[in-house]
């Protein structure tokens, strides 16, 4: 089994975290997320995992409540979508997480 884990900073105040672990070419856990760094401290923002062995994306609002929505994807897409729409919508996100909204 592999695991790859990472961060990505994506400006200053926010970045991508980023982990999967495979068995051989399929992956098996999956988690990336979008943090923003509020007030000395990094908040979750948008998380893409397989928790509960089904993919799904979590919102949060500044307040920490959490909006959920189920993603019936495989896992390696999963992983490949949610990797490229932080990197693709991370501006946004943040943008909205900092105003209050869901993003």
């Amino acid at each position: 089994m592999s695991e790859k884990e990472y961060l990505i900073f994506l400006d200053v105040d926010a970045r991508k975290r980023h982990y999967h672990q495979s068995k051989g070419d399929k992956i098996v856990k999956l988690m990336v997320q979008l943090e923003v760094k509020v007030e000395g401290e990094w908040k979750e923002v948008v998380r893409y995992d397989c928790a509960h062995d089904s993919v799904h994306k979590d919102s949060y609002d500044r307040a920490g409540r959490r909006k959920k929505m189920s993603l019936f994807l495989t896992y390696e897409d999963a992983l490949t979508f949610a990797d490229d729409d932080i990197t693709e919508n991370w501006e946004l996100y943040r943008a909205k997480y900092l105003k209050g909204e869901f993003p």
